[in-house]
């Protein structure tokens, strides 16, 4: 397989993001003015040091919004500019003009808050449910019932978990670019996953129908789920400008301002109570997950829900009960992130299991293995698991680590070292692909092939360095039977493909390859009809392959003689169609099929199928310091037959490493106040190369034929292999105090492992 061509373009520095394109002359730039603290109110804004700075500054307030000053989707509860009070530290109260992005910062910063007057701000999601302050009605899957079921159990357990936020970090900050439209509205070339939501927030704003926005999005310098609903804001904030000031506007935000003021991963505050056999089968399961929204309602009810859906991980459990919360609290509306809440309820019930391994005395991973679905099992939202491959990824995973001689050699180094100790851990990985909204699993594409052979190709997929692009171009080649270097990948924009959903969720490649196959195979259809009608046969004796055409000698026929070159090239043919008047170009849509769910009863068949997968994972702590290292990790990744391996293994590599950077490294902190502490990449610590552990990484690759090309959805899910690397310190942390109880409150930071390892016991642990 050959490397993706625009990875070369990347290195060289060569990609153009929004920052990036020319300016126009007479341009003007955005700032932004932001709350002081998490929770205040106002009796107005001093403009006047501002502007007396240059003739070109303007600052717009809420009262110059023409349409609706409202950013909401599922909950109106989120003002595009505040107005009178503030909900969060870091809450958008003006948008600054000026002629230069200094001159907008400088005068940003001479914009006064007249009548201030701090408020108490809440910030954790536990008093913020006493308070009653959730945000829609909480909701609870079942299955079975825990209640009895733990009379029959051999061990009943109790615990609480902590998971703590985690920033996206993309390398290209939140920003967008808008011209004034003489219709009213504006264009927009916007840093967005879902360009078609930015449209309608902007048309909102702006008080016009969607057809007078049109939004471009090239590609993107990264979002992780940063940029599905976040981005939303910054494109109507220069919308707003541009149509106020009739010039073009830029809104860019400085790392600083992205860190204060957009949504991070949701943390979450859970109970859990787990009932055994003796012998380590889970009987029951319960879990309260108390989530931590933030000020507005932004993509809580979607993330919460997929929490309730991992709840119970890769394991059957025949009675389950769970239930979540969306907590209301003074910070920054939290948002998707890769995995979309899926981390945070997989991360209790491992933590379930490793408190109740402890106390029966058994390794975590024996309890893991009796309890891996099978096909024929039953999720606790009802759908049926078909085609389980837990044993056979978490077996395969095993053997590759050793795991048995692994486990002997940590405890021979264990007890030869007293200053330093290992541990291992293994996380058995079951995770869902579609949108758990049903609507949203829709995607669109045209696909014009122009006269001289050349392709494009234009669909709702975002490409933001995760090689959507790529495989929607390999798919559409081999369809057309047109060379791969003749395909083009066209920007995305609201204009060309009509109400697109958000690349997000893993289903970027599903459904946008899909809908652009369904094109290129109406287009080939017309082509094998003019070649059969130039060549004298029956269409089906026609084939298009790599950019020629070929006619089939027959069933009969085997090797070279199944086959020859009808002497005509791809562009060829296509010139042929063109003098004959046939249309060249296409549209196609995909809905993912046989999806449906009743949120009243909590049951149906959310997802169209499931990634399975195992990571086992060593690390060794300097008991003297807190400190530790990975070692290595061996993954087992559920890919089926994989589009790009070349694509897929950077997303596999790149979603454990940020896995395992949530899971023990990256803390978002926030003070009591609500005010965030770790707001710079000086004082939030990333992964890097020294940080990672040596990967070996297999893919297992039974096709799966509910999707294009055999393949499997590959964005999410490796993320979740990190919570092992949370286990594997426990592990080592463990040997190092035989006895003392573990703790749940990722991520695993040398400062809780300090604690641990000290007579004080955590703050947050497992009771």
């Amino acid at each position: 397989m050959k490397r993706n061509p625009d990875s070369i373009v990347n290195v060289l520095g060569k990609t153009l993001y929004v920052d990036d394109l020319p300016e126009n002359a007479g341009m003007l730039h955005g700032a932004v003015v932001l709350s002081p603290s998490a929770h205040g109110r106002y009796s107005g804004l001093d403009e006047s040091k501002a502007l007396a700075l240059d003739p070109s500054v303007r600052v717009l307030v809420a009262k110059d919004v023409p349409g609706q000053n409202q950013l909401g989707s599922a909950v109106l509860d989120e003002a595009l500019l505040a107005e009178g009070d503030w909900h969060y530290h870091g809450q958008v109260l003006a948008l600054v003009l000026a002629s230069s992005r200094v001159l907008a910062r400088r005068a940003a910063a001479r914009v006064q808050i007249l009548g201030r007057e701090d408020l108490p701000a809440v910030t954790d999601p536990r008093e913020a449910f006493k308070r009653g302050d959730i945000i829609l009605s909480p909701r609870t899957q079942r299955m079975g019932d825990p209640e009895a079921a733990y009379k029959d159990c051999a061990l009943v357990l109790e615990g609480r978990v902590e998971s703590g936020g985690q920033e996206h970090v993309y390398l290209e900050t939140q920003g967008a670019i808008a011209w004034p439209e003489d219709s009213g509205g504006a264009r927009v070339i916007s840093g967005t996953q879902s360009p078609a939501a930015t449209q309608k927030i902007v048309a909102r704003v702006l008080g016009v129908p969607m057809n007078r926005v049109e939004i471009e999005t090239r590609r993107l310098g990264g979002a992780f789920g940063g940029k599905e609903d976040q981005a939303n804001g910054w494109a109507a904030l220069a919308a707003l400008g541009a149509v106020k000031s009739g010039k073009p506007v830029k809104v860019y935000l400085n790392r600083r301002d992205d860190m204060l003021a957009t949504g991070k991963r949701h943390p979450y505050s859970s109970d859990f109570k787990i009932g055994l056999s003796a012998d380590g089968m889970i009987l029951a399961f319960e879990a309260d997950y108390y989530q931590n929204a933030g000020a507005a309602c932004d993509l809580s009810p979607a993330i919460l829900p997929r929490t309730l859906f991992h709840a119970a991980g890769a394991y059957r459990v025949p009675n389950v009960r769970v239930t979540g919360t969306m907590c209301r609290t003074n910070l920054v509306p939290f948002t998707a992130f890769r995995g979309f809440g899926g981390p945070q309820g997989l991360f209790v019930m491992e933590s379930a299991i490793e408190q109740a391994a402890a106390v029966l005395g058994m390794d975590p991973v024996e309890i893991q293995r009796k309890n891996l679905l099978k096909t024929g099992d039953s999720f606790h939202y009802g759908q049926d698991v078909e085609d389980a491959r837990a044993e056979a990824t978490v077996t395969r995973c095993l053997q590759k680590a050793r795991y048995e001689t692994l486990r002997a050699e940590i405890t021979a180094f264990n007890a030869a070292h007293k200053d330093l100790k290992r541990g291992a851990a293994a996380f058995p990985l079951c995770f869902g692909i579609s949108f758990t909204k049903i609507m949203m699993n829709q995607g669109g594409s045209l696909v014009h092939v122009y006269n001289d052979g050349s392709v494009s190709v234009a669909t709702g997929a975002i490409e933001m360095g995760q090689g959507v692009g790529r495989k929607i171009a390999i798919v559409s080649a081999s369809t057309l039977g047109a060379p791969l270097a003749s395909i083009r990948i066209d920007s995305t924009r609201t204009s060309t493909v009509a109400n697109t959903m958000p690349t997000a969720a893993s289903t970027g490649a599903d459904i946008n390859v899909m809908a652009a196959k369904v094109a290129c195979d109406e287009i080939r259809k017309r082509l094998i009809g003019v070649a059969a009608a130039r060549l004298g046969v029956e269409p089906s004796a026609v084939a298009l392959e790599a950019g020629r055409v070929y006619l089939n000698a027959g069933a009969a026929a085997t090797g070279s003689e199944a086959r020859r070159d009808a002497g005509l090239s791809f562009a060829d043919l296509v010139n042929l169609a063109y003098e004959q008047r046939v249309d060249l170009s296409a549209h196609g849509f995909y809905a993912t099929p046989g999806l449906h769910f009743d949120m009243k009863s909590e049951k149906g068949h959310p997802f169209l199928y499931h990634v399975y997968g195992c990571a086992v994972i060593s690390a060794t702590v300097d008991t003297l310091r807190g400190s530790y290292q990975f070692d290595d990790a061996f993954i087992v990744h559920d890919i089926a037959n994989s589009i790009d391996p070349i694509v897929d293994m950077g997303q596999i590599e790149g979603g454990f490493a940020q896995g395992l950077g949530w899971a023990a490294l990256e803390e978002l902190k926030f003070d009591d106040k609500g005010l965030l502490v770790s707001n710079t990449l000086s004082t939030y610590k990333l992964p890097d190369a020294h940080f990672m552990p040596r990967m070996d990484v297999e893919f297992y690759d039974k096709p799966n034929p509910t999707v294009v090309a055999n393949s499997k959805a590959v964005g999410e899910p490796p993320l979740m292999y990190g919570i092992a690397g949370y286990f594997a310190v426990l592990d080592a942390l463990k040997a190092a105090k035989p006895g003392k109880k573990g703790f749940y409150d990722l991520p695993m930071t040398p400062e809780k492992a300090l604690r641990f390892l000290a007579d004080d016991e955590p703050k947050e642990q497992g009771s």
